[in-house]
């Protein structure tokens, strides 16, 4: 199926899990000689390196590592250089496939992967949860079902493509391989309708990207 298909398809009929599982296939992200590719924000050497250094310095001061859960890990280029940073590391993503391959290819004591669709099945308990670049894709209503999930992790980064200039957020959008940049808005999840009303928020990291984009990492402490 092509993008032009994808998008004239009623996305009320299809589940998160087909969505991505079509993602995937069709190398919508890109990658056409790279099963399961996970788009350039994961193998953008100048979109994953400054955000490695940023989160890892900040996993590293901490006084005690903490569970993360990776909502939406996808080819696992960026997680697994996370994993050592964690007490336990728990990689998760809707595309059965791509969690069957990543099994394959990423061991470690600390380290599990599940295969859970983040908005409709409960999620492993954990102290932080990284989502990054995956709110962008789905739809509000899909946001808000999971909002009350991660309001249950002590810490959440979320790493969002957003806007540099002002911009109206979180316009919606069916769940597909695109993000609000379109409508030129973006996920902010402390506006409304998701108004996240976190105890502390800083931002980690913003790098600069085409199309007047930054891409943008922040830390919510929820308690």
């Amino acid at each position: 199926m092509l993008k032009n298909d994808m998008e004239k398809k009623d996305q009320k009929t299809r589940t998160v899990k087909e969505v991505m599982t079509e993602v995937y296939k069709e190398n919508l992200w890109g990658g056409k000689n790279e099963p399961f590719y996970s788009g350039s924000g994961s193998h953008k050497q100048k979109i994953v390196e400054p955000y490695i250094l940023a989160v890892t310095k900040w996993l590293a001061s901490l006084d005690e590592k903490l569970v993360v859960c990776d909502l939406g890990c996808g080819d696992f280029n960026v997680g697994r250089q996370l994993v050592s940073y964690s007490k336990e590391y728990v990689g998760i993503d809707v595309v059965d496939a791509l969690i069957q391959r990543n099994q394959t290819l990423f061991k470690g004591d600390k380290l599990m992967f599940e295969c859970l669709d983040i908005i409709q099945e409960k999620l492993p308990e954990g102290d932080c949860a990284i989502v990054r670049q995956v709110l962008q894709h789905l739809s509000n209503e899909e946001i808000l079902m999971l909002m009350p999930k991660l309001r249950e992790y002590r810490f959440l980064v979320v790493t969002e493509h957003l806007p540099f200039a002002e911009f109206v957020p979180n316009i919606d959008k069916p769940t597909d391989y695109d993000i609000r940049l379109r409508k030129k808005s973006g996920v902010v999840l402390t506006e409304a309708p998701f108004d996240l009303k976190p105890l502390k928020e800083k931002k980690l990291l913003t790098i600069g990207f085409r199309q007047r984009s930054q891409i943008t990492t922040t830390l919510y402490q929820n308690f």
